[in-house]
Formats: C-alpha cells, structure tokens, sequence
C-alpha cells in the first residue's frame, strides 16, 4: 500500500456537487492506493503509521493532538509512465480487491479514535485541500 500524505489546514472531497468527506481545521489528507499483493494486515500497518507519524506542525502527529484524517482512495498512485507517453496501471489492484482494503485503512483509523472522513470508491471526485507547509510526504508500508 502507498499513501500520498499532505499536511492540510482544511479538506474536503465533492462528488456530483455534493461534500462526501471534510475535515476542518489542521490535519492529514491520504491519498492511498492498493497494489495486487496488499493485505488487511497491511491496511492495519499504513493505519498506525498515518495516525502516528510526526508531521504535523510542532513535530505532533494526529494522535498527539486527536488531529482528523480525510482519506482517499487513489488507484493511479500505482501508474507507471516510464514508457511512452502514456501510464499503465497494470500495478493497481483492481476495485474488489483495493475497495475493501482502504476501506480497512479507514476502519482501524476509527479503531485508533481518529475522526476519519472519506471520499467515494471509483467516483469521480474533486478533492480540494490547504496544503499547510506545503508539506507532503510518501509513505509505503
């Protein structure tokens, strides 16, 4: 599993027009996508690691400061455009299989006590943030 995380001072997720997932005020946007060999007990492991990394201002992390998360799925984090002019994404899981597994990601945040808001699998979404920093950092597990 692969996360893009970005330190934001608000974000929210719209789909057709309508708000599916905000938070307010300083917190984390994921972005997170889900190759063909990830497991539930990887979705744990990228949970804790976004609920305790460090990034927020004063080296606090959300759950230092009970700060909330919006996550996002994002399949074409898994693109490759090293050939041609045009990416692959061959190494994206396909929706039954990444669907469930960031909804687990969402799912032991909430275990954690984080506030977690969500986008919508497979829409079409218009995801605008306040990049605190800016400051953005990529995280594997």
């Amino acid at each position: 599993m692969r996360a893009v995380v970005q330190r934001v001072n608000g974000a929210r997720v719209e789909v057709a027009g309508e708000t599916v997932g905000e938070i307010v005020g300083e917190g984390l946007c994921a972005l997170v996508g889900v190759t063909h060999d990830d497991t539930p007990e990887k979705a744990a492991q990228l949970a804790r690691k976004l609920w305790s990394v460090r990034i927020l201002q004063g080296e606090k992390s959300c759950s230092d400061n009970g700060a909330p998360l919006l996550v996002i799925s994002q399949f074409t984090l898994y693109g490759d455009a090293r050939k041609g002019r045009r990416p692959t994404w061959q190494a994206a899981a396909p929706g039954p299989v990444a669907e469930p597994l960031v909804d687990e990601v969402v799912a032991q945040l909430r275990a954690l006590g984080a506030q977690v808001g969500t986008g919508r699998f497979g829409a079409d979404m218009k995801v605008s943030l306040t990049n605190d920093g800016p400051f953005t950092v990529l995280l594997e597990v």
